[in-house]
Formats: structure tokens, C-alpha cells, sequence
């Protein structure tokens, strides 16, 4: 198992941007696809609930994912993602673009990921946060790992360490 470094309240309590990658933390990085082309992914219940307490909060959520999906688009249709980005590989340069137009610093951001292309957005946000199973860089590059497996929760564990530093909105 993973140590996970204690991170100060205060650090969570400055974020204004929660920014993810898609395949490996929304998901378990695994993609369905059928002989007929058709894409399949599984996403958790709980990660998406988190996700929508955390907009109730008044957080800025965004997805910044490597690949075009439409199963990623009608989930974050579906839960109202306000920042969908795909298709990006460099998400250091999305992240950073999306960050300047919300006007945040990089303490006001927390960057999660799982894979060599994030590990450059992972150190420049002000909490890097990856999963158990990431490559090796994303594992360098972040401050906090969680306990949670991607596509089994990771995301919501992160949902409550920003909701538990504000004052909860109803849940949705």
C-alpha cells in the first residue's frame, strides 16, 4: 500500500478548480468496445454523486481526458461537467488555459491523474492527486495518492476532503 501524505486543510480550503483525467480515475481504465465500433465505459455512482456535491459547493469542475469519447460526453452531460475537455494530450497546457480563463492559481487547483501525460499537471497544481495504480510518473509527480481504486470511489475521496473543508451544500 501507498503512503498518502497528510495535506493541510487550508490547502484543500483553496481550491476553486477540480480538474481529472477521464480513463484510469473516472473509470478503471478499462474501455469496452464492440465489433460493431460502439465504446463502453463504467463509471462509479459514488464518484458522480461526490462530483455533484462538489459543484453544489460552487467548485469548478473539469474533465481534461487524451482521448475523444462519447461515453465520456453523455457522462458529463449527464452530471453537468461545466468544463469538458477531450481529445488533449497535453494536459498541462489544458489545465493551465482553463485555469487563466477562471482566473486561479495553481494553489486554487487540484489536479487529478494516473498516467505519464499528467504527471507535468499533477506538479504544477496545487494538489497533484493520483490513484494506487498509476505509472510510475504520476506517482512521483502527485502529493497525495488515495486509498480508493480509479473507478471505485478515488474521486469521491477526493470530493470529500474539498467538501470537508466547506460548508456542505443539500445534497442534490
Amino acid at each position: 500500500m501507498i503512503a498518502k501524505p497528510y495535506i493541510d486543510p487550508a490547502r484543500w480550503a483553496a481550491v476553486q478548480l477540480f480538474a481529472m483525467d477521464v480513463d484510469g480515475i473516472l473509470t478503471d481504465g478499462t474501455v469496452q468496445i464492440s465489433s460493431d465500433g460502439t465504446e463502453a465505459k463504467s463509471f462509479s455512482i459514488l464518484d458522480g454523486l461526490g462530483l455533484k456535491r462538489v459543484l453544489a459547493a460552487g467548485l469548478a469542475v473539469a474533465w481534461i481526458s487524451g482521448r475523444a469519447s462519447g461515453a465520456t460526453t453523455v457522462r458529463a452531460t449527464e452530471l453537468k461537467i461545466p468544463h469538458l475537455i477531450q481529445g488533449r494530450t497535453d494536459k498541462l497546457t489544458a489545465l493551465k488555459e482553463l485555469a487563466a480563463q477562471l482566473k486561479l492559481a495553481p494553489a486554487q487547483c487540484v489536479y487529478m491523474g494516473d498516467d505519464d501525460i499528467d504527471a507535468t499537471a499533477l506538479a504544477w497544481a496545487g494538489i497533484g492527486v493520483t490513484v494506487p495504480n498509476a505509472m510510475p510518473a504520476a506517482l512521483s509527480a502527485g502529493g497525495y495518492v488515495t486509498t480508493r481504486a480509479a473507478g471505485h470511489g478515488a474521486v469521491r475521496e477526493i470530493c470529500e476532503h474539498l467538501l470537508a473543508t466547506r460548508v456542505r451544500a443539500p445534497s442534490p
